[in-house]
């Protein structure tokens, strides 16, 4: 069974849905049922931390949180080290379905133990930390499940969704727990908690059963080799000053919310008796519920992505302390103020800083970010919760002992004083953190700028556009601010002249080349003065050009009269030539006609560079007249250059009866590059031509694999429909050199287009396919390998040449179909490069191609732990170094084995000639003419037709021993063949029979 194979028949209404959720149909079953596990799991948590809470504050009063605190810290840290140690025991499917179960049975026994009288009070606070518990080992379950469920592509569209659980849960726990308490009384509610946690944790087990290929079999088996030494890449620099603010952001947040709550708290204890705790905060968690899930619909990306990441961080902080500061001077109801600022903490805390949390990881370089991560989440939140824990014990010891004399409630009264301005403090050191993180954020993403895609919600605009200024302004390397300027164009490429259109005139002459070429993708009559100011300034000829031309397109009714002094034949040619063409493209008959007759002498002139830049005139000019009629001889052009420029002119301008010099272009390295471009400016156009080369087998293989590298870099969705359509029904290399065009494609176009169109499941169903290959291969190696004898080597003269005198043709045709696992093979990661993270499969493959058991052990082991389809145990086997019969043996349910004698596995080679590379397939005859096996007369024929000469060149040495007379007959035919060794051995033959 397939994991993306069984999906729903979902209706058009569902399919809608799917679409509207930004969902494939192969992933909404996958989510609806870890919706549905993570929902319910919460809902009973939800419940059983309510009552809870409430049991612990009758019992022990909110003087007790911080031991609470200090102790919680103690078990989020240990719990991780258990599930971890339990991962090495048990395989992962095992782990997650125990964890579920083991955190509900707890609170069964608990129940019994509160009937206890002098047990009562311990159990109470042990319910208490083992509800926090199991809140940390519901949140490692599910990121756990979810990753193993998901790829990395599919996650990002689904996690969402998933998260989004919890607040339901809030909602539905929330206003059902106060009917809940009413019914079966606040003792009991852990009970409910526990039945219904039990029904996640059995969707939990049918998740795990259900898709239990995307689990790992076997228990984790970790090698010193494989652990992350975190230590080793010590952060330094920039790096170091960005990863310290980092660690406080998350550490001061975690402190604000525990000094929060134990003030929240502290307060219902003081005004509400248990039961009215319990339907308090159930009440309260469903209101926050429903509020928290509109944000995150509706507000939370917009917000971001308007106020940019800093101003959206600086909202919580901001809000806290504004709330804190009106508590202090007296200003309305305490309490009620309290619960206000609860709120504002829970709605914004998860949903806003939620979402901005893993932008903030962005910076940091790829190999250390998920250390980081895991020591700012994991180990500094942990240890903030007991240090605030030990900090809240102090204040309150340090207040009793030094204000001993007060009464109680006076006392009472000081202390929640004391603590609201502890918050509101820490709330300002927040706002003071986020502003650091903000100064050195932008720095260290235009750092990594180079070959680094970003979004707008990935920086905050008017914080990167400050710093790129600043770059521009001040000294420093021009290679840092041409990444700056490219940085920029790839995050507002729209308003980019806002930003370089002042400092134009400041900037060396490759900057300012640089940053017209950037705005003239987006021109705008804004920055007219600007660009004026730097053509006064008379700059470089290429400099002036682009400045001309963004003047001439962005002005309404341009003065063409100020561009005829650039037509003398003293102004160089690069900004002569760009006159010309603007004036072709916008001046009155009698200009074009000066104009035109400027293009014309440039393409004549004996020097080179006049004739490049005339050619790029015509590339720019939208009326040709009569300069078209200079084409066929430039085409000719004995100069490259000269040649390149007239391919860029001819896609330009449309020239459609010149677009076979397009096509030829793809022949010669010389004009490969120039034609690719061309091809690619083409668009949609250049389409049909493309596809018809590509198809066409008797072409050479590498003028098909730039038309297929050609409609990549093309990426429209027509471009991709073409290769995602031959990538079905191609095979080999062809099917190859699909694959390596579509991964190259820029922000996973490729990658994104054929999940679009084929789905997860049809590329698994083409790893499958692979497979299936691979088997009959397997098989022929095993039934060719039987006999020992030995047949002669043929007498071709080209096949001599290519092997070495020591093997057998038997043996060569071995070795040939081994070289065809291998190509199988590396289609197969291709392949999987699709659905796993590249890293990951790259990883993989590097391991498996060494020598080292060690090694090859360890790509098994990644492999392992990231595929997830169903043939996955099949697929380890295959790329394990194990013998033929083995590997064909486990493939035994896809290729059942039937021995077959030699010659009859030989001509099944030959049924299975279109999946066959040509060398194994000319191998097939050598060894056939040899051995004097008989082939079909149609697999003769066919491959006599083969585009390939060195195979028809097997096909003849086969017929002479095989059928002399079928022979004769053909010869005639074949003896123009295109391939001179065959022509030689066709009139070799003729002369032998005359």
């Amino acid at each position: 069974m397939k994991l993306n194979n069984r999906t729903w028949s979902w209706s058009d209404w569902g399919r809608g849905f799917l679409q509207w959720v930004n969902l494939r149909p192969e992933e909404g079953e996958r989510t609806l049922l870890m919706f549905a596990f993570y929902t319910t799991t919460s809902v009973g948590i939800i419940w059983a931390e309510a009552s809870t809470v409430a049991l612990f504050l009758e019992k022990y009063g909110a003087e007790s949180l911080p031991l609470f605190y200090i102790l919680s810290a103690g078990i989020g840290s240990g719990l991780g080290v258990v599930y971890s140690w339990m991962q090495k025991i048990l395989p992962l499917r095992s782990v997650i379905v125990v964890v579920a179960i083991l955190a509900v049975a707890p609170l069964l026994l608990f129940r019994v133990g509160l009937n206890i009288v002098y047990l009562s009070g311990v159990i109470v606070f042990l319910m208490r930390l083992w509800v926090e518990a199991i809140n940390v080992l519901n949140d490692i379950n599910t990121s756990i499940t979810a990753n193993q469920l998901f790829n990395i592509r599919e996650i990002k569209r689904t996690y969402p969704l998933i998260s989004s659980g919890i607040l339901v849960a809030d909602v539905v726990s929330g206003f059902s727990l106060p009917f809940i308490v009413a019914t079966v009384g606040l003792n009991n509610v852990s009970i409910v908690a526990a039945v219904m946690m039990g029904l996640g944790a059995t969707s939990l087990f049918y998740l795990t059963q259900r898709y239990s290929q995307a689990f790992p079999a076997a228990p984790y088996r970790g090698s010193a080799a494989q652990e992350t030494d975190f230590t080793s890449r010590r952060l330094r620099g920039p790096l170091q000053r960005y990863a310290i603010p980092l660690f406080g952001f998350f550490v001061v947040g975690q402190i604000l919310y525990l000094l929060i709550d134990f003030q929240y708290l502290s307060q219902l204890e003081l005004k509400l008796d248990s039961k009215q705790i319990a339907s308090f905060l159930g009440l309260f968690s469903g209101i926050v519920g429903l509020c928290e899930l509109g944000t995150q619909w509706f507000i939370s990306s917009r917000a971001i992505e308007r106020l940019g990441v800093f101003v959206a961080a600086m909202l919580l902080p901001g809000a806290i302390a504004i709330l804190g500061l009106i508590s202090l001077t007296g200003i309305g109801n305490f309490f009620i103020g309290l619960i206000c600022l609860k709120f504002i903490d829970e709605l914004l805390r998860y949903t806003l800083i939620a979402a901005i949390g893993p932008v903030l990881f962005q910076p940091l370089p790829d190999n250390i970010r998920s250390s980081v991560m895991a020591q700012v989440r994991g180990i500094g939140e942990s240890l903030s919760t007991g240090f605030t824990g030990v900090a809240i014990l102090g204040v309150i010891s340090l207040l009793a002992f030094v204000f001993h004399h007060l009464s109680a409630n006076t006392l009472q009264y000081l202390q929640t004083w004391v603590f609201v301005a502890v918050i509101l403090i820490v709330a300002l050191v927040w706002l003071l953190i986020v502003w650091l993180l903000r100064s050195t954020y932008v720095g260290l993403l235009v750092q990594s700028a180079q070959g680094e895609r970003l979004s707008v919600s990935d920086v905050d605009l008017r914080v990167l556009k400050r710093t790129i200024i600043e770059t521009l302004e001040k000294p420093g390397t021009e290679a840092d601010k041409r990444s700056c300027i490219e940085l920029l164009c790839q995050i507002d490429l729209e308003d980019v002249g806002e930003v370089l259109a002042p400092l134009l005139t400041h900037l060396t002459p490759s900057l300012q080349r640089q940053s017209l070429e950037a705005m003239l993708l987006n021109p705008s009559q804004i920055y007219l003065d600007p660009v004026q100011a730097l053509i006064a300034q008379k700059p470089n000829p290429e400099v002036l050009a682009l400045a001309l031309r963004y003047v001439w397109i962005t002005q309404d009714e341009p003065d063409i009269g100020q561009l005829q002094p650039y037509l003398r034949p003293s102004v160089d040619p690069v900004v002569r030539g760009t006159a010309a063409a603007l004036i072709l493209r916008r001046g009155t008959p009698t200009e074009k006609a000066e104009a035109t007759n400027t293009v014309r002498r440039m393409l004549t002139h004996q020097r080179e560079r006049e004739r490049v830049m005339g050619c790029r005139a015509l590339s720019e000019a939208d009326y040709l007249q009569g300069l078209r009629l200079y084409i066929p001889s430039l085409l000719q052009d004995e100069s490259l250059r000269v040649r390149c420029a007239l391919l860029e002119a001819i896609a330009s301008t449309h020239l459609n009866e010149y677009y076979p010099a397009l096509v030829r272009g793809l022949y010669y390295k010389s004009t490969r590059e120039a034609a690719i471009n061309a091809l690619v400016r083409l668009g949609d156009e250049a389409i049909p031509m493309l596809v018809e080369l590509a198809e066409d087998i008797h072409k050479p293989d590498l003028a098909r694999l730039q038309a297929w590298v050609a409609l990549g870099q093309i990426g429209t969705p027509e471009a991709l429909n073409q290769l995602v359509a031959h990538l079905k029904t191609g095979w080999g290399t062809t099917r190859r050199n699909i694959l390596r065009t579509l991964l190259k494609m820029p922000n996973e176009a490729g990658i994104e287009g054929v999940l679009d169109r084929l789905g997860r499941s049809g590329v698994e169903t083409l790893i499958e396919q692979e497979m299936l290959f691979i088997g009959q291969l397997y098989a022929a190696l095993l039934d060719l390998s039987r006999s020992e004898e030995r047949v002669l080597i043929p007498e071709s003269n080209s096949f001599k040449s290519a092997i070495d005198q020591n093997y057998s043709a038997l043996e060569l045709l071995r070795r040939a179909l081994l070289e065809e696992q291998s190509d199988v093979v590396e289609r197969c990661f291709l392949l999987m490069k699709f659905l796993y993270p590249l890293n990951s499969i790259q990883a993989a493959a590097f391991n498996l191609q060494s020598d080292s058991p060690s090694n090859i052990a360890l790509g098994l082991e990644i492999l392992d732990n990231t595929l997830d389809i169903a043939r996955k145990r099949n697929l380890v086997v295959i790329l394990d170094r194990r013998p033929e019969g083995e590997k064909l043996q486990s493939l035994a349910e896809m290729v059942p084995y039937k021995p077959m004698t030699k010659s009859d596995r030989l001509r099944r080679l030959l049924e299975l000639r279109h999946f066959l590379s040509d060398w194994p397939l000319a191998c097939c005859f050598h060894v056939a003419r040899q051995a004097k096996w008989s082939l079909t007369p149609e697999q003769t024929l066919v491959c006599m037709r083969h585009p390939t000469g060195f195979v028809r060149e097997a096909v003849l040495a086969y017929l002479k021993a095989a059928s002399p007379r079928a022979l004769a007959e053909m010869l005639p035919v074949l003896k123009n063949d295109p391939d001179r060794l065959v022509a030689a051995q066709v009139e070799q033959m003729m002369s032998e029979l005359k």
